[in-house]
């Protein structure tokens, strides 16, 4: 095989690759899965996951990024945590299904004109996330997982959802990483808002 063919099937395979490996607030969502009142507290660290869910959505308000909040069965699990409801009380979306694109209306919201990465706090992060997480790239999308915003109840449950999401090509993150890595310039105007979220 000459150089010249294989710089053309180089090309070809970066031509198949996602435009930037960036995240860009105007083509991103965030997805908060299933933090509810009866499922929360059995999870691993599970104030610091709210927290961090919290610190994703309080920025992604800034940056303009929309939201789209599940409850599982939220007759039999409860409705979403307090924390959560006062940062986003009104775009809550039912869901039996675990992964959430599984559920029609969660997914138009998803799958929609504009959108090309996911990013995806909440819980369990070997059940709903993981599943959303595979559904997602399923339907060509970048997703991006805030590691310390996604738990489950036992941690090697965690890290096998992880893991598995890793190795099926979403990039795994921290909050702080996601939260400036949208921002993307100190000079951009919501940098001084979004500030003390990182500090």
């Amino acid at each position: 095989m000459n150089r010249h063919s294989v710089e053309g099937r180089w090309s070809d395979m970066m031509a198949d690759a996602p435009l930037s490996r960036l995240i860009e607030p105007s083509s991103a969502l965030l997805m908060v899965i299933d933090l509810q009142e009866k499922l929360v507290p059995h999870i691993h660290q599970s104030d610091r996951v709210v927290e961090r869910a919290v610190r994703m959505i309080r920025a992604a308000r800034i940056l303009g990024v929309p939201v789209v909040v599940t409850e599982q069965y939220p007759r039999g699990l409860g409705p979403t945590v307090a924390p959560v409801l006062e940062v986003v009380p009104d775009v809550k979306m039912e869901k039996t299904t675990f992964g959430c694109l599984g559920t029609p209306g969660i997914r138009d919201a998803v799958v929609a004109p504009g959108v090309r990465t996911v990013i995806l706090v909440g819980i369990e992060a070997h059940v709903c996330v993981l599943q959303t997480a595979l559904q997602a790239l399923s339907e060509g999308l970048a997703v991006h997982v805030v590691r310390d915003a996604v738990g489950s109840r036992a941690i090697e449950d965690a890290d096998a959802g992880l893991a598995r999401m890793s190795q099926a090509g979403a990039s795994i993150t921290t909050s702080e990483m996601t939260i400036l890595e949208l921002v993307g310039d100190a000079k951009r105007p919501e940098f001084r808002q979004v500030l003390p979220l990182v500090r």
